[in-house]
């Protein structure tokens, strides 16, 4: 029997590594505080009796049975540090024994909301195909190169998705003076006005919107909700900016929408990623490309590992984690988010 008196915490974080979301400071400190335990996250069950029978802590999200937490009699917290929710463990035994289950994403609003914002300057003012105009030796002077150019501010802006990233979206577009409608059907009108936004219905947000931003999680109510229809509704020209996850969208319909000069779009997320070479948005005239990389800040992976030691603190003292995001029991089961494959 062990005289450390440390608590033990499983250590599963892929595809993170622990080494990728802690300072060197913040690792320190954890191997201090915590007894780690390093496992693979396909055998959890495999650890043996000794360490399950002492685990406080999983950072990670590694797949889970009832009857490996049937040997986890200590467990207090799985830590999400990959940010995606997916269905992998028995959530409704993890809610009726009071562990939580929380998640880091939280670390990658800003950071999206920024690149967001980018996005949709590059599209309103053509700063991507100037650049390579300007590259090629093709380039239009002055007002010649502005022909559909327009202002961000003023203009209409529609959000689809109001979690963290669209509160964070809504921040950084603040200062445009724009008028924003938002449509989030598991968020209460009120909420959404004491945000300064407008709550509306998906058709009057694709409708009449100059840009449209969308940031809702996959849901098993939501995957593939914004089809042909959807894009025949929006106005001519509008920008189309994707940045939550593909699977929200008919990616081939997007693309014919945009092949057709209705709208322009930019996106940093695919139906498959790494995206074949021949895939055809690599050639899509009006598609600004991103290869998921909207998130993925060293800054922001940094944050995750203060969360975590700041909330496993709180849990040692008895106390509700407080900086990460917690799964809720009515909606954990809903969503369908791909987990990422690479840091």
């Amino acid at each position: 029997m062990t005289t450390d008196s440390r608590h033990l915490a499983i250590s599963a974080p892929e595809p993170r590594s622990l080494e990728l979301i802690f300072t060197r400071d913040a690792l320190s400190l954890l191997h201090s505080k915590y007894r780690l335990v390093e496992a693979d996250p396909e055998n959890i069950a495999g650890l043996g009796d000794a360490v399950l029978g002492e685990a406080r802590y999983i950072i990670g999200q590694p797949p889970l049975s009832k009857e490996t937490l049937d040997r986890m009699p200590q467990l207090r917290c799985i830590l999400n540090v990959e940010s995606n929710l997916i269905n992998n463990m028995p959530y409704e035994v993890l809610f009726e024994r009071g562990i939580h289950v929380v998640t880091t994403g939280l670390v990658f609003a800003e950071p999206v909301a920024e690149i967001g914002l980018g996005f949709a300057l590059s599209l309103a003012r053509g700063i991507a195909d100037a650049d390579l105009d300007f590259r090629e030796g093709r380039e239009l002077w002055g007002g010649d190169g502005n022909a559909s150019a327009r202002l961000i501010s003023g203009s209409d802006i529609g959000i689809v998705g109001f979690g963290d990233l669209g509160k964070a979206l809504n921040r950084v577009l603040s200062g445009f003076r724009a008028n924003i409608r938002v449509f989030d059907p598991w968020m209460p009108p009120s909420i959404l006005r004491e945000h300064g936004v407008q709550p509306a219905g998906l058709d009057e947000v694709l409708s009449g919107s100059d840009f449209i931003f969308v940031v809702a999680s996959v849901t098993s109510e939501n995957k593939g909700f914004l089809g042909a229809e959807a894009f025949a509704g929006m106005r001519k020209g509008a920008a189309f900016i994707l940045l939550s996850r593909a699977d929200v969208v008919d990616f081939d319909a997007l693309m014919a929408a945009v092949a057709s000069g209705h709208i322009v779009a930019a996106s940093d997320v695919y139906p498959e990623e790494p995206l074949g070479k021949d895939h055809p948005v690599r050639k899509l005239k009006g598609f600004l490309r991103s290869a998921h990389r909207a998130g993925a800040l060293d800054s922001a992976f940094k944050k995750m590992g203060d969360m975590v030691l700041e909330d496993m603190d709180l849990m040692d003292r008895g106390l509700p984690p407080m900086r990460c995001k917690r799964a809720e029991r009515e909606t954990v089961s809903r969503m369908r988010s791909k987990p990422v494959t690479r840091n």
